[in-house]
């Protein structure tokens, strides 16, 4: 996944307009269900666990597919986008500890990934208005500079492929 300039008002509106469906879908859905099962089949000693569980259950699949088939909508091309960032960027934190020994020995694809990981979380902070770890991320930034000057390596976000994760 290359990363892409997008834009933050744009971003912000149209993932307030999905969390709000979402929501909306999930109450209006979960409470829907539950009072129709509730009126036809009652329970005698009054607790209605299963049926609320299953309106939820039930909405929550509803939720997921509509999802699933508008995420290609237009509407939907920032909010994807981040979805999809924190997912690549959750891959890579897991194998941090790894990368981090793989870079300070001179492995150029742990430092692209590193390089990557970092680029990415600065956007998906500055998106998210998440600006207490700019600092630290700075230094870390600093860091992997050093060993990129130190091994002679150039550092590209558009180098960087997943595929080479598979390595750590």
């Amino acid at each position: 996944m290359q990363l892409q300039e997008i834009n933050k008002s744009r971003y912000r509106k149209h993932l307030n307009w999905v969390i709000g469906a979402c929501i909306t879908a999930l109450t209006i859905g979960s409470l829907g269900i539950a009072q129709t099962l509730i009126q036809f089949f009652p329970d005698n000693d009054g607790s209605h666990f299963h049926w609320n569980l299953l309106g939820v259950v039930v909405s929550c699949l509803v939720i997921v597919i509509v999802l699933k088939r508008i995420k290609l909508h237009p509407f939907m091309v920032e909010v994807v986008y981040v979805w999809e960032l924190k997912q690549a960027l959750n891959r890579i934190t897991r194998k941090m500890p790894k990368l981090k020994k793989a870079a300070q020995q001179g492995d150029v694809n742990a430092m692209l990934a590193i390089h990557y990981s970092y680029a990415g979380s600065r956007q998906l902070w500055t998106l998210d208005d998440n600006t207490i770890m700019m600092e630290e991320l700075a230094i870390w930034k600093a860091e992997l500079d050093a060993l990129a000057t130190q091994y002679q390596v150039t550092l590209d976000v558009s180098k960087y492929r997943e595929e080479m994760l598979k390595v750590f």
